[in-house]
């Protein structure tokens, strides 16, 4: 079929999406065709465009946040059926790998090849000028169309509106995961987050449905620090200085026990100064994307050492995509969750641009690309 999507042709060199047309494949095995509501604006496509996750190959669709409506399926397929709803895992999770069986499906190994090219066959189903495009995630959510691996499709509950059952595809899970899941949030902790974007607001969500008495939510952006309230935050601060002296004065010298970092990209020199507002035997989870070819960060080892502070990264927040996106989706319904107020922003997929500009500006908790098919 011929739809539209938005395409990068020369990643790495800030040229922007290109919408226009292109070709899409019937589904083949273990694979389903979505028409799709909604999808969102995620850092980590545009990561893509700007080089800081940089690719050898083009061109590319971006796009791996998204829900929608099965319109066709491919042969093998027998848990899925035409008209189920689903939201799309940006990572895959297959249920057979050593990981997934372990209860590790955020780093199922099918995840190994997201950023590959191809489809999980090696091949393409979207096709552009003549040459075979490569999808984003094996989704490529920047079009109203997507062909796709069921091992990325979450069926979830007819009565859960679409365009908000997008934003749990990546940014929500991975920012609420963060906080519950690999930073271990408990009862009575003073959480701190560092950026406060599509996915930190949702580590504040995160944290306060953990228990954290004290949440200090940390950002440039006036707009985010006063949005932060609004998902759970008690304190705002503008950068690491200010929140030190703030953490240092409501925790009575004690410090932090958890702090998130998800900041739009990840820059090794700002680690030491947002570890430090952490308590010995504290914990540091670094969820945010950074240069990829970044080998340096400034953290003072020693201190880690003989403070007994925990680092660790964190991928999808450490969430399991076939257990948490429902469960999520069902707090949601059950008003435990915000997803209406993370969207800022409604785009048509024509002004994709001035969606990323937005972004790049912190104009938006989310900005949603909407679809209208």
């Amino acid at each position: 079929m011929k739809t539209k999507g938005a395409l990068l042709w020369e990643p790495g060199t800030n040229s922007g999406w290109s919408v226009e047309e292109i070709e899409l494949d019937a589904p083949r095995e273990r694979e389903v065709l979505v028409r799709l509501a909604a999808t969102g604006i995620c850092h980590s496509d545009d990561h893509v465009d700007t080089g800081d996750i940089p690719l050898d190959w083009a061109p590319l669709i971006g796009g791996h946040e998204g829900a929608g409506v099965i319109e066709q399926v491919g042969p093998g397929v027998t848990d899925l059926e035409v008209g189920d709803h689903v939201v799309f895992s940006f990572l895959p999770a297959c249920g057979k790998c050593i990981p997934c069986v372990a209860g590790e499906q955020n780093l199922c190994d099918l995840g190994a090849g997201v950023l590959g090219g191809t489809t999980l066959d090696g091949s393409h189903r979207i096709h552009a000028r003549g040459k075979g495009v490569g999808a984003m995630c094996f989704l490529g959510t920047f079009s109203p169309y997507v062909v796709a691996p069921i091992d990325s499709a979450i069926k979830i509950d007819k009565a859960i509106p679409l365009d908000k059952a997008a934003l749990v595809g990546c940014g929500v899970p991975t920012g609420w995961g963060s906080a519950v899941y690999a930073a271990e949030t408990r009862i009575g902790d003073t959480v701190v987050v560092f950026g406060v974007g599509g996915v930190g607001m949702n580590a504040v969500q995160g944290a306060k449905f953990a228990g954290a008495t004290q949440i200090v939510a940390v950002d440039p952006v006036a707009f985010k620090r006063e949005k932060a309230i609004e998902f759970g935050a008690t304190h705002t601060a503008a950068d690491a200085d200010e929140a030190m002296a703030l953490v240092d004065s409501i925790t009575n010298g004690r410090l932090a026990d958890r702090a998130v970092i998800t900041v739009g990209v990840g820059e090794g020199k700002l680690i030491q100064g947002m570890q430090a507002v952490v308590r010995k035997g504290g914990v540091i989870v670094c969820t945010s994307a950074a240069p990829a070819l970044q080998t340096e960060i400034s953290l003072d080892l020693l201190s880690l050492t003989m403070s007994g502070k925990r680092f660790q990264g964190a991928l999808f927040g450490s969430c399991a995509p076939r257990n948490d996106i429902p469960m999520l989706l069902d707090l949601y319904m059950r008003g435990s969750l915000k997803l209406d107020e993370l969207v800022t922003t409604r785009y048509a997929l024509e002004d994709i641009n001035q969606a990323v500009a937005d972004l790049r500006e912190g104009k938006n908790i989310r900005g949603l690309i909407v679809y209208d098919n």
